[in-house]
């Protein structure tokens, strides 16, 4: 499969490369930082250089690309943990017109499946835009995938420290990700610690929502 990844250089972003490269998918990873071109490159991507918030040339590196999926996997945060509030207003941007930027770029280039991240609780700040970013992508018939927080090697709970549920090691996101790539819309996923690879609950829906977190301990 030929695989869009913008967002690539996030922390999940160079996990998930090497991860489709492995198996046998074709990934372009984009990129808005020169200075990440190549490692992105290193890790088996095609980089492509690119703001999301420059609709022409977005709608032109994925037609040039022609991907069977485009994943979303955006975020504008800071590496600073305590900086998160002076980054909201960037995040809920990439989260409403950087959405809509990608999913007009899948219709442009006719690209089959979309794929989103989002987050498994409300924000404090921002819940409106999260619940923006969802319902268009679902209205797309595109898949969106409920992460919890992030721990483990570099994030923002990288030193050992566990965050409370929900929450999901970076590196099963990744993986569960890559499983994920064909999910089809309609079902439910809710994993659960101890399960890894099952569907501890499934039940139809007309829309994708697929929550991928270790559970409650």
């Amino acid at each position: 499969m030929r695989i869009f990844l913008a967002g690539a250089s996030g922390v999940i972003g160079v996990r998930l490369i090497p991860l489709l490269v492995s198996h046998g998918h074709v990934v372009a990873g984009m990129t808005r930082s020169p200075e990440k071109v190549a490692s992105l490159r290193r890790l088996g991507a095609e980089p492509v250089l690119c703001d999301v918030f420059d609709e022409r040339a977005l709608h032109d590196a994925v037609k040039d690309f022609a991907p069977d999926l485009l994943m979303h996997q955006m975020t504008d945060l800071p590496d600073d943990v305590e900086r998160i509030p002076e980054f909201a207003d960037g995040n809920n941007r990439i989260r409403t017109e950087g959405t809509l930027n990608l999913l007009s770029a899948k219709w442009d280039a006719g690209v089959r499946r979309f794929v989103a991240q989002s987050i498994a609780w409300t924000p404090p700040a921002g819940g409106e835009a999260v619940a923006e970013h969802e319902r268009m992508v679902l209205d797309a018939r595109g898949v969106v995938i409920r992460y919890g927080t992030f721990y483990g090697p570099g994030t923002y709970s990288g030193n050992g420290r566990v965050p409370p549920s929900p929450r999901i090691h970076i590196d099963e996101a990744a993986r569960r990700t890559v499983q994920l790539l064909d999910a089809p819309p309609g079902w439910s996923w809710w994993p659960r610690k101890h399960h890894e690879g099952r569907r501890a609950a499934r039940r139809p829906l007309d829309r994708a929502v697929l929550r991928l977190a270790d559970g409650v301990r």
